[in-house]
């Protein structure tokens, strides 16, 4: 069982915790992280979802997201998802999410950085994750279209790309 921290509006640790998948009672908010890998030749890795998830289902997402655990903080839980998603370490310490997106029933923050990963070196280590690859804005925008990627706002997609074209993303 996945437990995880639950806030207030301002963000701060109530001193109560939840499952992962409990709903949230008002003033409760949950934080979650998602990480979007750029490389040098400004791509986006994507993963393609297990078939076996219980939400979207062999659909692509960003480079990865989950839920902060409790006792984590952003950083953390961005390191352990990639780790255990991706099978890639990437040393968080220094990195600070570029932007925090405010959800119904949370806080959703949004790593964004570059660095160059070889395909053939990702592990797909908890069973979560059924493919990756390396995709253009062009391309993810197509796949939001043909309903074939996670129900982002193009807009998200774009900001996310234009972030990475004006060098505001970190290199890792």
């Amino acid at each position: 069982m996945e437990l995880i921290d639950l806030y207030d509006a301002d963000r701060v640790v109530l001193g109560r915790k939840a499952e992962k998948e409990a709903k949230m009672n008002k003033g409760e908010y949950r934080v979650v992280v998602h990480v979007c890998v750029l490389n040098s030749k400004g791509e986006m890795l994507i993963q393609q979802r297990s078939s076996t998830k219980k939400n979207f289902p062999n659909t692509w997402d960003l480079t990865l997201g989950g839920n902060v655990q409790a006792g984590e903080n952003a950083r953390m839980a961005a390191q352990r998802e990639l780790m255990e998603e991706l099978g890639i370490d990437v040393d968080f310490s220094d990195i600070r999410p570029l932007y925090t997106f405010n959800f119904k029933d949370g806080f959703d923050d949004m790593f964004v950085f570059e660095k160059d990963i070889n395909i053939e070196d990702v592990k797909f280590i908890d069973g979560e994750v059924q493919e990756v690859k390396w995709a253009t804005r062009e391309e993810i925008l197509k796949l939001i279209e043909q309903k074939q990627f996670i129900k982002y706002y193009s807009s998200v997609i774009n900001l996310i790309f234009d972030t990475y074209k004006s060098k505001n993303a970190f290199n890792v």
